[in-house]
């Protein structure tokens, strides 16, 4: 009987080694993913990739009316600087568009 004691006993051990082995090599892997992952935004950083406000996803440039915007693939929302906003307006002469951004314009300067 103290031989399937010893037994139970060491069938435990190793299951709480093998548990900690698991949770030592998780615990490592998630550390790395991360690195990779700060890794990665630097080097978008630096190429000048910009992402999404709304979603996180990568914006893709797109040309509307002769103006280079970037827009998101997935929800669809397009973003301007000033200057691309400015070279809009100047194309827009009649429509409710035109005149709110004549007014935004009149208000940052």
């Amino acid at each position: 009987m103290a031989v399937d004691e010893k037994d139970r006993f060491g069938d435990k051990l190793r299951d709480v080694e093998r548990a900690r082995e698991d949770q030592y090599f998780a615990d490592r892997d998630r550390k790395l993913v991360q690195e990779i992952r700060a890794k990665d935004e630097e080097a978008e950083k630096a190429a000048g990739v910009v992402r999404c406000p709304k979603d996180g996803t990568r914006l893709e440039q797109h040309s509307h009316h002769d103006v280079t915007v970037e827009e998101c693939p997935t929800c669809h929302g397009v973003w301007l600087d000033y200057g691309e906003l400015h070279a809009m307006a100047g194309k827009e002469n009649d429509g409710w568009i035109a005149r709110w951004l004549r007014n935004e314009f009149r208000k940052a300067e």
